[in-house]
């Protein structure tokens, strides 16, 4: 069959990366890639956004399975068009995937259903009163209502410094269009879990968990991010705990979705902070979860493009997943001055040494050819990967690997994974 991959970051890399070695794959397309799809893939110069150019492909070239790593082009609709013209694809329709769309969606649809989460307001413009913002002792979330490449949510000190952070994201236009509604949100404290589910609509799958780090810098300080890197499995996440999110969260929701007309097929992640209180959600998405999915698919040892097949059918009540019973730690490489602006086009070094290294795969993220070289082209450029035996053992291997990759300016944490090991 023909696959094709439509978005160009480490995700998508992963992605290609994983679906290549199912037998029933002949030829992959990735759209647009990025040099680390090249060996794997033939990347099309096709953005992942353009949604009718890309309908335009599939259907000349008789693509049989697409499959969408990023979420701006579900929630534009992508999936809705290839349905159209009779082209499978996994993931959910644009109503679906206003879960991850629409914040202030989202968590409207928890509350009505009971689904736990933090306490919140919505507002529709700066004027409106949240007595949050009023009341709260501690700290309080602001979160950019719409998509914001995980940058949207800002944790702040105070009542004071959210009420600038509202204005920032509704006057000053922080985030575009995005912020044309504001979600403000109790602070949950404890720690934070990503739960990544197949789902047909009725039956879930939940994938082995994995742990982020959205702050920038050691010890989880400063802004957010769309993640510095991850590791799975958690220990944190039992078995008897994974049930219990499986049977009290990740199908409530997706009952949730069918009953609002929403029906959910594809990848559900669910971001999770697991309080003294219980376990509470603090996002959904739509789509598979950047940097988690490098690490998860490294251990998924099933072929996963009958996942895929089964979404789409309907049928997943028939399938498993298996694991490996070793751990996997990604960390993302990234240019200096990444979550804000930063330089493009400086030389990499390494890669290919980084990558002979047994139990490392690097997926490339914010990269891109120039002059016969590999050059940064993004905020988080490199996934570097490793598994081994145990956490401890992955997190040295991760950072082996790095220390062999270099460009001007680069950074990464250093405390990745230290939880787990603790």
């Amino acid at each position: 069959m023909k696959v094709l991959v439509v978005g160009g970051g480490g995700r998508e890399h992963a992605l290609a990366w994983k679906i290549r070695q199912s037998p029933r794959v002949k030829q992959i397309f990735c759209a647009p890639g990025n040099p680390g799809t090249h060996g794997i893939a033939e990347n099309v110069d096709i953005p992942a956004d353009d949604i009718e150019a890309l309908l335009n492909f599939a259907l000349e070239k008789k693509i049989d399975l697409t499959v969408v790593g990023p979420e701006q082009p579900l929630v534009m609709g992508i999936c809705d068009r290839f349905r159209e013209k009779g082209l499978r694809i996994f993931g959910p329709s644009a109503a679906a995937a206003q879960i991850e769309g629409s914040k202030a969606f989202c968590k409207d649809l928890m509350k009505k259903y009971g689904v736990p989460t933090a306490e919140y307001q919505i507002l529709k413009s700066p004027d409106d009163e949240a007595s949050l913002l009023a009341t709260a002792k501690g700290p309080i979330v602001v979160k950019a209502s719409g998509l914001a490449a995980g940058k949207g949510v800002l944790i702040c000190r105070d009542s004071a410094e959210a009420r600038r952070a509202v204005n920032s994201i509704m006057v000053d236009k922080a985030f575009g269009d995005s912020g044309d509604q504001v979600v403000v949100e109790e602070f949950l404290e404890g720690q934070e879990i990503s739960i990544l589910a197949f789902t047909d609509g009725k039956t879930v799958i939940p994938l082995e968990s994995a742990q982020d780090h959205k702050a920038a810098y050691d010890g989880d300080k400063g802004p957010n991010t769309g993640g510095m890197g991850a590791y799975s499995p958690a220990p944190a996440l039992t078995p008897r705990l994974l049930k219990k999110v499986t049977d009290e969260i990740l199908l409530p929701i997706v009952q949730a979705m069918e009953r609002e007309n929403c029906f959910y097929q594809g990848i559900l992640y669910a971001g999770l902070m697991l309080t003294k209180d219980g376990v509470k959600v603090l996002e959904f998405n739509a789509r598979f979860g950047d940097p988690e999915t490098q690490p998860l698919l490294m251990r998924l040892q099933s072929d996963i493009v009958p996942l895929f097949e089964a979404c789409i059918d309907g049928d997943l009540a028939g399938h498993s997943t298996i694991w490996s019973g070793q751990a996997s730690v990604c960390l993302v490489m990234a240019s200096e001055g990444y979550p804000g602006a930063y330089p493009k086009g400086l030389p990499i070094t390494g890669l290919e040494e980084a990558a002979r290294m047994d139990g490392v795969m690097v997926f490339h993220s914010g990269t891109k050819r120039s002059n016969g070289n590999i050059v940064t082209n993004g905020g988080r450029v490199l996934g570097v990967t490793a598994m081994a035996d145990d956490v401890k053992s992955a997190i040295a291997l991760a950072y082996k690997a790095v220390d062999k990759i270099s460009w001007p300016g680069a950074r990464y944490r250093k405390d990745i994974g230290n939880r787990a090991v603790e």
